[in-house]
């Protein structure tokens, strides 16, 4: 009986051992999943800086404070002139993008902070069509330093991965990092008047004020709807975030 009893103390010490080395390497898998999308990003950013000095791509560059703004600054319009001059979408990643987080006042750093980590998620829908966010707002064209607010896909997955646990972001820093404005009057160069309207929703719940002082917060699943005012659209109010994130 003392044999089983040392053998069933044994097995859970085993099992607990198993499930900490698998956790361990699910970190580890999730570090590298992140440094090969910075690598990945380094080679196209080398691409996006000869257009640059080519000419080609001419981004432009706000400034901004060492305060989290509510109010987003940027640009109206994207990469070519026609829609530069209207500000329609949709609107590219600016080459500078990791300079105006700096301008933010947000971390930028050749890694992910690890102190705090979590995702939000952005739609964005004008006159009932989604618009794209970009891939690698926030992170260096050449690849060598992220803001601890960034996006790697389309799919409009907020990534949070900061250095420190008492900052507070909001939607406004990642128009700025985007170069496109963001207000209560409008988006980019799309104005809400009396007859269209700009409206943020959190979690399918619709909100007041300026939408770029919406707070992002883990699994939080923000809309901006821009269109004819008392359209009918259909609001996404979650997101289903992989296991994971």
């Amino acid at each position: 009986m003392a044999t089983a009893k040392k053998d069933g103390r044994g097995g859970a010490a085993a099992r607990r051992s198993a499930r900490e080395r698998l956790a361990a390497e699910r970190a580890a898998a999730e570090r590298g999943r992140r440094r090969r999308r910075v690598l990945t990003w380094t080679a196209s950013g080398v691409v996006a800086a000869a257009l640059v000095a080519g000419g080609v791509w001419a981004a432009t560059s706000d400034g901004g404070s060492s305060k989290a703004k509510t109010t987003a600054s940027g640009a109206t319009g994207a990469r070519d002139a026609a829609a530069a001059a209207t500000g329609l979408p949709p609107w590219q990643r600016p080459d500078d993008t990791a300079d105006r987080a700096r301008a933010e006042g947000l971390a930028v750093a050749p890694m992910e902070g690890t102190a705090r980590h979590f995702h939000t998620h952005l739609d964005i829908l004008v006159d009932g069509k989604a618009v794209t966010v970009p891939a690698n707002l926030g992170i260096a064209a050449s690849g060598d330093a992220m803001s601890e607010l960034h996006t790697h896909d389309t799919t409009g997955v907020l990534h949070i991965e900061a250095p420190t646990t008492d900052k507070h972001y909001t939607l406004g820093q990642l128009f700025t990092e985007w170069n496109v404005r963001l207000s209560a009057t409008g988006l980019g160069g799309l104005k809400a008047d009396g007859s269209r309207t700009l409206t943020a929703y959190v979690d399918g719940k619709k909100q007041t004020g300026d939408p770029a002082a919406v707070e992002l917060t883990a699994h939080r699943e923000i809309a901006l709807v821009y269109g004819p005012a008392n359209a009918g659209v259909q609001v996404p109010s979650r997101y289903a975030f992989p296991d994971g994130e």
